[in-house]
């Protein structure tokens, strides 16, 4: 029987969607306006690529079939993971594949915010020609990494070729590999916000917890400094941060996702100049599109596989289940429901 995959979207890059159907899969799309759990019950699906729309129980339970979920990515906040583990559903994301081209990104969202481009990009097109320029240099300055994964590495690496002093809070980071890339570790978060005269974002945000970036936390970092969010909008407080921008405390920000998405019309963000606005597409290129849905495609195929006839799941696949240790603790690492559920 023909394995069959849902996603959670009107479209795939095609390097997803031929290995797939390659492999003899048969694959349907979520159009927006169509409920999910609906879609899972009538098609029944063997395996889900989630995308950004949210994941819920619901959707999950649907479908008696269900024995995967794979996110299109890395970060998991839009599916329900503690839904999918008490139904022994093991959550896999895509690490890695888009992490150059959003390293790139948050550069460039430092580089346009200290430079000040979207206020002279605008001045420009009004008619307007001042040439006191009132940016920053950024070599010299010290970058602050929140998070010290893929992502982060590569930034820190293009930073410090930039004459950036690299520091970063990361409680699990290894320390051996941050000081051979010459990255500073601080013990803390508020020890390494006293120093970022840049602080750039590169960690899960958790649902249903308060913002990691508050009014007090901002306060911490020196005056005019500069704030760049590439991870998720909800490890900031928008309200703080636009107060934070008006008064000077940060002279600047790059914000490439927001706490509601779209940024709702009414955001005083959209009309602050010395805030460069991106609608969560740092990991956006073709190049990485490509990567991470072969990535997602490959992963529910080889799930599938193994759990279709008994084989052991490859253990490499097991490093990108982010609720592996929960599965583990149900006795249930390698299967998610009974293979009779698939002739359902």
């Amino acid at each position: 029987m023909a394995k069959r995959i849902l996603i959670t979207a009107p479209a795939l890059d095609e390097a997803g969607t031929v290995l797939m159907t390659g492999a003899g899969a048969d694959i349907l799309f979520a159009r927006p306006e169509e409920d999910l759990a609906e879609l899972a019950a009538a098609f029944r699906p063997h395996g889900i690529i989630s995308r950004t729309r949210r994941l819920t129980e619901e959707a999950m339970t649907a479908a008696p079939s269900l024995r995967v979920i794979v996110k299109h990515g890395a970060g998991v906040d839009n599916i329900d993971v503690e839904a999918a583990t008490r139904n022994g559903l093991p959550v896999f994301s895509t690490p890695g594949a888009n992490s150059l081209a959003v390293a790139e990104f948050a550069l460039t969202l430092i580089l346009a915010s200290a430079r000040r481009l979207v206020r002279f990009d605008h001045a420009v097109r009004a008619g307007q020609w001042d040439r006191a320029g009132d940016g920053r240099q950024i070599s010299g300055m010290t970058l602050g990494l929140v998070g010290y994964g893929r992502i982060a590495r590569r930034l820190g690496r293009m930073a410090a070729a930039l004459g950036m002093r690299v520091v970063a809070y990361d409680p699990y980071a290894d320390t051996a590999v941050a000081l051979g890339a010459g990255v500073e570790l601080r013990r803390s978060l508020d020890a390494l916000l006293a120093e970022a005269e840049v602080l750039s974002l590169h960690c899960p945000a958790q649902a249903g917890q308060p913002p990691l970036i508050t009014a007090e936390k901002l306060a911490l970092m020196p005056w005019g400094s500069l704030l760049v969010n590439t991870a998720r909008g909800e490890l900031v407080d928008e309200a703080a941060l636009v107060k934070a921008l008006t008064s000077g405390q940060l002279s600047g920000a790059g914000l490439d996702t927001f706490a509601v998405e779209p940024l709702p019309p009414d955001s005083p963000l959209r009309q602050m100049h010395n805030v460069v606005l991106a609608p969560h597409v740092g990991g956006s290129t073709p190049d990485s599109l490509a990567a991470v849905a072969s990535g997602a495609a490959a992963t529910v195929l080889a799930y599938l596989d193994a759990t279709e006839t008994g084989r052991p799941v490859p253990e490499e696949l097991w490093g990108h289940c982010v609720n592996m240790a929960e599965m583990q603790a149900r006795g249930d690492p390698e299967r998610s429901r009974s293979a009779a559920t698939e002739a359902r």
